[in-house]
């Protein structure tokens, strides 16, 4: 039998948004912690590779819903790793509700890096843990691209500065949270009369305490393109695409 981690989540009134529907980063820190407890099952969970001076770093999250997840839904996360190529790491998720429904599906990308240089690994560099993993080739979807443009044009939003209370224990902002400050380039107006239908988060480079981060919008057919910087500098890149509510 294909190997994956299954936990259903009891979901809090905490983790939804003001139309009654699941946060972003409420589903980015659940599906977060599967990939947690699926790593400690195989063996290169955030203990180990600690010790030997490893460590996961995601670089993109993209997701796709069937529907909203709502105030009153159980979610249940599946996920399970694909067989790395080079230095490019994938899991993906399958998302039910608590009768079995399918309500979205993620798929992401990661590194495995050198915690000292932050240099990327192969997976050789997980010797036996790496040979005897049990990878599922299944995709719970294929995104058409993995890739965001940059954003040429567009206008600036708000700025902010990052702090200790957005950073994991890489001591940079933790992925989920970039969903929250994304979002915040769009008025409750905006976000009152639609659904998010499908969403992507390409993460190019950290972001540290201290950081001064801008963030930029523009409007297309397909949905909208969003940029962080810091400064002149690239830190992460945001697609999103909406369908009307009701």
């Amino acid at each position: 039998m294909a190997y994956a981690n299954i936990r259903k989540y009891d979901l809090r009134y905490s983790d939804f948004d003001f139309k009654d529907e699941l946060k972003l980063s409420a589903l980015l820190e659940l599906v977060q912690e599967s990939a947690g407890q699926s790593a400690d099952e195989l063996g290169f969970g955030y203990h180990p590779l600690k010790e030997m001076g490893y460590g996961f770093i995601v670089t993109v999250n993209h997701c796709e819903f069937v529907r909203p997840v709502v105030l009153g839904d159980s979610l249940t996360v599946e996920t399970w790793p694909l067989p790395p190529r080079h230095v490019i790491f994938e899991r993906d998720y399958r998302l039910t509700d608590g009768k079995g429904e399918p309500v979205g599906a993620i798929v992401s990308r990661w590194c495995l890096v050198d915690l000292a240089s932050f240099r990327m690994l192969t997976p050789d560099a997980l010797g036996e843990i790496h040979a005897r993993c049990p990878y599922r080739a299944e995709k719970a979807l294929e995104p058409a691209n993995w890739r965001l443009p940059a954003l040429t044009e567009g206008r600036e939003v708000y700025r902010m500065t990052a702090h200790q209370s957005h950073l994991d224990h890489y001591i940079h902002v933790n992925n989920a949270r970039y969903a929250d400050f994304f979002l915040d380039c769009f008025t409750e107006k905006e976000l009152m009369e639609r659904t998010v239908r499908a969403f992507r988060i390409v993460y190019v480079r950290q972001a540290k305490e201290g950081a001064e981060l801008s963030f930029w919008r523009k409007d297309g057919e397909g949905g909208t393109l969003c940029e962080m910087r810091e400064g002149d500098e690239v830190v992460a890149r945001f697609g999103i695409a909406f369908a009307p509510r009701g």
